[in-house]
């Protein structure tokens, strides 16, 4: 409901940017240029405010298949109204090729047509858990030894940190048709889905917890939790714009 895919690449409004930035980083493409018509005469301040806001920018990118999402975005503009965006993504196309081959050899273990949707995304759930261990050495010193903020890292590593729990849950909705995308607040990312015309919270990281006994747990506290539920529950952490998530206003 926040922003849409669109044609329109001649912007007349600070919606038809927001667009415009969600249409090229869904496409997949790297590099894009329009132009700020004439008669648009806030467009490159407006170009500005949307560059220089990284929250936005990360809403925007929860929103996109993480395949097309970017690690990194930049915005060039001049005075003659050229804009150009340029984006470096998050995965390589081998990344894309061993992940996709990984899930496809998953998914029939996980999901079953007999099963309610519910169920099958519980397995997956504790699928991606129990195989998981959350990567506090890059969380808590910025120790990258894996590559834990993507879907590669709990597929392939065992490690994960929250962007590479939700990207790799993304994976799985979106493989199951369910509509869904990722939610951030400033310094966290979980999941969001609609079963039954009503929109539910999933949150692995928060139900992967990191125990001082060193032993590896499993929860289901942030397991399809509605918007109310998530508030009584955490507020901090998961405390995100919602203004940007329509769908979940009234969740």
């Amino acid at each position: 409901m926040f922003i849409q895919n669109t044609d329109n690449f001649s912007p007349s409004s600070y919606q038809d940017l927001l667009n415009i930035y969600y249409t090229v980083i869904n496409s997949g493409q790297t590099d894009f240029t329009f132009y700020c018509p004439s008669d648009y005469a806030s467009c490159l301040d407006h170009v500005k405010i949307i560059a220089n806001d990284q929250s936005l920018l990360s809403d925007i990118n929860n929103y996109v298949h993480p395949y097309n999402g970017f690690a990194h975005i930049e915005t060039e503009f001049d005075t003659l109204g050229r804009v150009r965006i340029t984006l470096v993504k998050s995965y390589t196309p081998d990344d894309i090729v061993l992940i996709n081959q990984k899930i496809d050899e998953l998914y029939p273990q996980l999901v079953f047509d007999y099963n309610s949707y519910e169920q099958n995304i519980r397995n997956i759930h504790d699928y991606i858990i129990n195989s998981t261990r959350y990567d506090s050495e890059r969380s808590e010193r910025g120790i990258v030894n894996y590559r834990s903020d993507i879907a590669y890292g709990p597929l392939f590593e065992g490690y994960a940190i929250c962007g590479g729990y939700s990207d790799l849950m993304e994976l799985f909705l979106e493989k199951m048709g369910i509509r869904s995308y990722k939610v951030s607040s400033d310094n966290h990312v979980w999941n969001a889905l609609e079963l039954g015309g009503q929109w539910y919270h999933i949150d692995l990281t928060w139900d992967d917890p990191v125990a001082s006994d060193g032993r590896n747990y499993l929860d289901h506290n942030y397991f399809l939790l509605n918007s109310n539920q998530l508030r009584s529950m955490e507020r901090t952490q998961h405390s995100y714009n919602i203004n940007h998530y329509l769908e979940l206003k009234d969740a």
